[in-house]
């Protein structure tokens, strides 16, 4: 399977009518994926980040609420990445369907932008492997996470 080098949003649809909504992300292919798990955070606002595989790819879905998700290249030494390389960063929610592919080598996090928060992952890795391939930073090497008021 060849996967994309840069994070892709890959953008849904949401039909209603008289019998209730359907939302969809047909541009989806499950193709790879190996496990998924939901991830919620206890109130609006709470940052998890960075986290970082060298071989996983992920895909997040907001199932409920929305969140800033963002992606960021890991280059250079893995023990001090570059914190000038640039964030991908995307509003993620439950009322816009969309599903975010983030590739290897790159550094995840998001941060609760309601209470109600649920996201989804998609991983292409098993848990062990995963384990295995694991490099975390702290939440704020690269700073995503600011909501300017406009």
């Amino acid at each position: 399977m060849n996967l994309p080098s840069e994070p892709r949003l890959i953008e849904g649809g949401l039909a209603a009518d008289d019998r209730g909504e359907v939302s969809f992300v047909n541009g989806f292919s499950v193709e790879g994926v190996k496990r998924f798990y939901m991830v919620s955070n206890h109130r609006q606002g709470f940052i998890r980040a960075w986290h970082a595989h060298r071989h996983e790819a992920k895909y997040v879905l907001p199932v409920q609420g929305a969140a800033i998700v963002a992606a960021v290249p890991v280059q250079g030494d893995w023990a001090a990445p570059n914190k000038d390389a640039k964030v991908h960063r995307y509003v993620l929610s439950a009322h816009k369907p969309a599903i975010l592919y983030i590739p290897p080598s790159h550094a995840n996090g998001f941060m609760s932008l309601t209470a109600d928060l649920k996201l989804m992952f998609f991983s292409t890795s098993t848990l062990d492997q995963s384990k295995d391939d694991d490099v975390r930073y702290d939440a704020r090497y690269w700073d995503a996470w600011t909501v300017v008021e406009r």
